[in-house]
């Protein structure tokens, strides 16, 4: 089955690098007409520019996830360069600090929530009051495996997930029929922010998996693709595990 974008506009927030990267890309190589990525800094956004390509249909912008100004702004950007927004991932994620809740600094806590449960709600209404509203369309999250399990080193990060997964659900019935909103829940991918879970311990990290190795960002992208695509018209307010078996297919300790 071949997914294909054509005469779809997708926005992705966080796409400088990593898993946004990898999903910007996608959309790009499955015929999207045009494809925003946001990054907080504009080098970055050059950088990715260049190793995309895409041309015309490439449109990078500077915008913090977690400033309502600025994602006003950057939709009204997408839809004033390409005529709608269609296809929107809450992909930019950030966790400053980890720890148990117990003792992390509540600074980091706000800074985590703010970024990876708020923003995702800025986002999802601007789409939706600038295009979706009357257009229709779908937004996919990047969510996380910690959102659907506790664990003792990201507490404040995994609260942060549980939370956009349920509003993942509370969009997708709010915003039913014309805009479906889904989720994906990775486990450990090769990415900078999880370095911490990975980075010199990756035989180890791993073994963790079913599958026995980590995610890779092109291992999310196929799943977000597929959400966002009319190969997933039936589907809406699901959280789709892309972990390599983690929470389908591990055995319970002791059992």
């Amino acid at each position: 089955m071949e997914i294909r974008f054509d005469d779809r506009v997708v926005l992705v927030t966080g796409g400088s690098r990593g898993i946004g990267e990898a999903i910007a890309a996608g959309f790009l190589d499955s015929g999207a007409r045009g494809v925003a990525v946001t990054s907080r800094r504009a080098d970055n956004l050059t950088e990715v520019a260049s190793r995309l390509g895409g041309g015309e249909r490439l449109l990078p912008i500077e915008a913090r996830a977690d400033d309502e100004a600025a994602a006003a702004r950057a939709v009204g950007d997408v839809v004033g360069r390409f005529g709608s927004c269609d296809i929107l991932v809450n992909n930019a994620g950030t966790n400053p600090s980890a720890g148990p809740l117990v003792d992390v600094d509540l600074g980091a806590v706000d800074k985590t929530w703010a970024v990876n449960q708020r923003a995702p709600l800025v986002w999802s209404r601007e789409v939706w009051r600038q295009s979706m509203s009357t257009a229709g369309g779908s937004i996919v999250n990047i969510a996380s495996v910690g959102g659907l399990q506790p664990g003792s080193a990201l507490g404040a990060y995994n609260v942060s997930k549980a939370a956009l997964i349920h509003l993942t659900r509370q969009l997708a019935f709010e915003m039913a029929p014309g805009v479906r909103v889904n989720a994906v829940a990775p486990a450990v991918v090769r990415t900078r922010l999880s370095a911490l879970l990975w980075d010199g311990i990756e035989e180890h990290t791993a073994a963790l998996h079913p599958l026995k190795r980590i995610g890779e960002p092109n291992d999310v992208a196929a799943a977000v693709l597929f959400l966002a695509s009319e190969a997933a018209s039936w589907i809406t307010g699901t959280v789709l595990p892309v972990d390599g078996g983690v929470t389908g297919a591990s055995p319970v300790p002791g059992l």
